[in-house]
């Protein structure tokens, strides 16, 4: 399964954001510019994330975007999901309002989905792994956020790969929100 340009570049966006906090907002050009992103794309992609609680918007000279939360309080699988809408690992399987993953192919009560059970693990592996990875994961990296410590042992991952950042950023993100 690939998320979409979206997903990816709507948690750069939050990752810079959060990089950024502060009491300024930071305008949407200044991100675009300074990762190479066009800048209607992620004005669209800004206003779902508006939309979902996850940022707020200031107007004028001195506007931009703000976290509406603390990185600590964001999750993956809400700006995922805010992005991409419900997560399916294949077209077939969805998710009902009242929780339960249906399949598309059981419309007929005789019929069970031989791999319904297979999409239903992928598909909740990816969710529990967004919801277990917050903003402030991202950006402190191993050293503060304890991301490394949380992957499963054979992801392949080695924590030395993950990044880090600067002491004046970590020690600004770690900050309690108030």
């Amino acid at each position: 399964m690939m998320f979409s340009t979206k997903a990816e570049y709507g948690v750069r966006v939050m990752v810079e954001l959060a990089r950024r906090a502060g009491a300024e907002p930071v305008p949407l050009a200044e991100i675009a510019e300074h990762d190479g992103m066009p800048l209607a794309y992620l004005e669209h992609l800004v206003a779902r994330l508006r939309k979902a609680g996850l940022v707020d918007s200031r107007r004028g000279s001195r506007g931009g975007y703000l976290l509406a939360r603390s990185p600590t309080e964001i999750t993956m699988a809400e700006v995922v999901e805010a992005l991409e809408g419900s997560i399916a690992p294949i077209e077939c399987i969805s998710q009902a309002p009242d929780g339960s993953i249906v399949c598309s192919r059981e419309s007929d009560p005789g019929h069970v989905c031989p791999t319904k059970l297979l999409w239903t693990r992928v598909r909740g592996a990816i969710v529990r792994t967004l919801q277990d990875t917050t903003l402030a994961d991202l950006v402190l990296g191993p050293s503060l956020g304890g991301l490394a410590d949380r992957l499963p042992a054979d992801t392949g991952v080695a924590a030395a790969t993950l990044p880090t950042l600067p002491a004046a950023v970590s020690a600004h993100a770690a900050a309690p929100a108030g």
